[in-house]
């Protein structure tokens, strides 16, 4: 779990299509929070981002979709998302407020909506604190992802790591301190729950879970990074030997070659660090 919260934290992906293909993506008036019934006690939340939609309930598993794609039809933005079945969203604007349809996997693009039921959305101003304990953190994340994978996908070290800076300066230092990171790693741990379908119950324990990992892997990157010794990371620490300066290292042709099996063990206690920095961690 460490491993995979540390890669989605610092988020060096490969690069992507999709921030290609997803076009305007979800209008901006539409993103951020909808409610199905009373905002004292709602029934479910949906959650809108540039390319994203995150559906929780107290007992239903949880639901994401992360918009590979987005088009118009039959009056509605239809997202299609990323995986196997690429499953569909439906959203668009109602007098109530928002109104989505989620089609069957069988119905075909030019026979949308098809006969899928039509849901009704609110705005709540004020939710249940509960609510807002339980997944502030997380939807800021899914926000933030897509910020950084707009920056990170297109290879440039130096643009990922403000990027990862940018989304994770809570206190506005320009630095990370461990209780950011932990923040980003809480967040990440509450978008992999909703991925695998977790309820609204079962994600309390997983974004508790990855409190403890996230703290625990903010002070390894801390430790590892911080070569100034003031507790936080900053930007060019985030990129050392990793942004502009990469393989600019001249050597030097004196000396002779030595015997490097000595290296194996130190080599391979970095190793994972250094995995989950590049994000090759599976």
């Amino acid at each position: 779990m460490k491993a995979r919260l540390l890669a989605l934290v610092l988020l060096a992906a490969a690069p992507s299509a999709v921030a290609q293909e997803i076009g305007a993506g979800v209008p901006e008036p539409l993103r951020g929070a909808w409610f199905a019934g009373d905002c004292a006690d709602p029934q479910a939340m949906l959650v809108l981002t540039g390319r994203a939609a995150a559906r929780v309930e107290a007992e239903a598993p949880s639901r994401l979709w992360r918009f590979a794609a987005t088009r118009q039809a039959a009056g509605y933005l239809v997202g299609a998302a990323t995986g196997p079945e690429a499953p569909r969203l439906m959203l668009r604007a109602a007098p109530e407020g928002l109104e989505t349809i989620e089609p069957e996997a069988k119905t075909r693009d030019d026979r949308l909506p098809g006969d899928a039921p039509r849901e009704v959305w609110r705005r709540c101003e004020a939710p249940p604190a509960l609510l807002a304990t339980l997944h502030g953190e997380g939807i800021a994340f899914l926000a933030a992802f897509e910020h950084l994978e707009a920056a990170c996908g297109g290879g440039t070290p130096g643009a990922c790591a403000e990027a990862i800076l940018r989304q994770g300066d809570v206190s506005g230092d320009a630095r990370l301190a461990p209780a950011e990171l932990a923040r980003l790693a809480r967040g990440a741990a509450w978008v992999i729950a909703v991925q695998e379908g977790a309820t609204q119950d079962a994600l309390a324990g997983a974004v508790g879970a990855g409190a403890l990992g996230g703290i625990l892997a903010a002070r390894v990157l801390v430790e590892s990074l911080d070569y100034d010794g003031d507790g936080r990371i900053s930007l060019a620490e985030l990129v050392q030997d990793r942004g502009p300066g990469f393989a600019r290292a001249p050597g030097t042709a004196a000396g002779r070659p030595l015997r490097v099996e000595g290296l194996s063990e130190g080599a391979g206690m970095l190793r994972g660090l250094l995995e989950g920095l590049l994000g090759t961690v599976p």
